[in-house]
């Protein structure tokens, strides 16, 4: 993973805007419709080409594929994963629950339009187990070729790729379990068979991100009616299982998302990261990647004023919001960055990022697409005049 040398690197959490064309693909084969297989690898492959195109447009170091050929960023397992079926349901967010206007103005928001609803997702009906690699050995060379291809004939160009992959408790809490005896078990089969899909992506050469929201957004849906303890336990068991998935793995090649619910809500229900941290970081991780622009946890960056808070890691703090239409200007995002950077101490260990991703399920979209693209400008431009700031450069 390349660190901030001679100017503060920007990067963003994975998902973004998909064409509508490759929504109603997605919605189909989610829904257990028949979608030709040649249409849909040709409309991934073109709506990955466009996104590295707009992501190096933009000015951003660390790209992906935009997680174009993934209806969901957890649920497409059911794709490459035995044991999926059925629909299951997914308990609501407690602070939506608590404040019923901000759940019908989310259901108003979210409209009739297609798309794939979480809320929805298959259940764990059989044993677990990863049984069709074609899909990820397909995804990595493909963004192996497109990365090469968008580098010829152009002044852009990017500092290195990720892929991301999703945390088992993740799946595990939004694909119910019909099968196992308990979470725990559960949870251990995700991660053993996710072990195949975080090796394949090192292996190909890309950074792994893996995306935790679990970490911190169960404690108010799974675990919201359940002692913190409870809740600290799950945490527990879900970083020992990407632990045991990550053996062998280099700790400098896997960096770690987590955030609160991507989702526009009143948050007064989330998880302080102080209180799961000291679960958290035992992750092997070489980057924590956190949610810090949002109005919920723009001040939890004072945690890092202590040294051993961070350790070793580089901090890759959301500095542009992902739920709102607010295009925030290049210098209130310098400004984040310094702040953080300042109190890390070493403007080098940061990388600048988002909160989210942008439709983190297909046609699920909370930010207009035009609007994505400002959000992201304004992300490199907001980190060029920090570097200046900070690096001199």
């Amino acid at each position: 993973m390349r660190q901030s040398t001679d100017r503060i690197l920007t990067t963003h959490a994975g998902s973004l805007p998909r064409p509508q064309s490759l929504i109603a693909l997605h919605t189909a084969r989610f829904a257990g419709q028949g979608v030709a297989d040649e249409v849909f690898k040709t409309a991934v492959r073109e709506a990955s080409r466009a996104s590295l195109a707009r992501q190096m447009a933009v000015g951003l170091d660390v790209v992906n594929n935009g997680e174009m050929g993934r209806e969901s960023f957890f649920t497409y397992v059911q794709h490459r994963m035995s044991g999926f079926g059925g629909v299951g349901s997914r308990p609501i967010m407690a602070d939506l629950t608590r404040y019923p206007g901000s759940l019908e103005r989310r259901r108003q928001a979210m409209g009739t339009d297609e798309r794939v609803n979480l809320l929805r997702a298959p259940k764990a009906i059989g044993p677990v187990r990863y049984v069709n690699t074609t899909p990820l050995e397909q995804e990595c060379r493909q963004l192996q070729e497109l990365l090469a291809e968008t580098a010829v004939g152009t002044a852009v160009t990017y500092t290195e790729a990720f892929m991301s992959a999703p945390s088992p408790g993740i799946i595990a809490a939004g694909m119910q379990n019909e099968h196992y005896d308990d979470l725990e078990l559960y949870v251990n089969a995700l991660g053993k068979a996710l072990r195949t899909e975080y090796t394949a992506i090192v292996e190909a050469g890309f950074v792994l991100q893996i995306d935790a929201p679990d970490l911190a957004l169960e404690r108010h849906t799974l675990f919201q009616d359940k002692p913190l303890a409870e809740f600290l336990g799950f945490v527990r068991l879900v970083v020992t299982a990407v632990n045991n998935a990550l053996t062998g793995i280099p700790r400098e090649q896997v960096r770690l998302h987590v955030c609160w619910g991507n989702y526009e809500g009143p948050h007064d229900c989330d998880v302080p990261l102080a209180d799961i941290w000291p679960e958290v970081s035992q992750l092997n991780a070489g980057a924590m990647m956190l949610s810090m622009a949002n109005p919920r946890h723009a001040h939890e960056y004072r945690l890092f004023a202590d040294p051993d808070f961070l350790g070793d890691r580089v901090l890759i703090p959301g500095v542009i919001e992902t739920t709102t239409n607010y295009i925030e200007h290049p210098e209130v995002v310098a400004d984040r960055i310094e702040r953080i950077a300042n109190t890390v101490g070493d403007p080098h260990r940061i990388i600048a990022g988002t909160d989210c991703g942008f439709e983190t399920a297909a046609g699920s979209k909370m930010v207009v697409e035009d609007v994505v693209w400002a959000k992201l400008r304004s992300l490199t431009e907001g980190a060029a005049i920090a570097s200046h700031r900070l690096m001199g450069n």
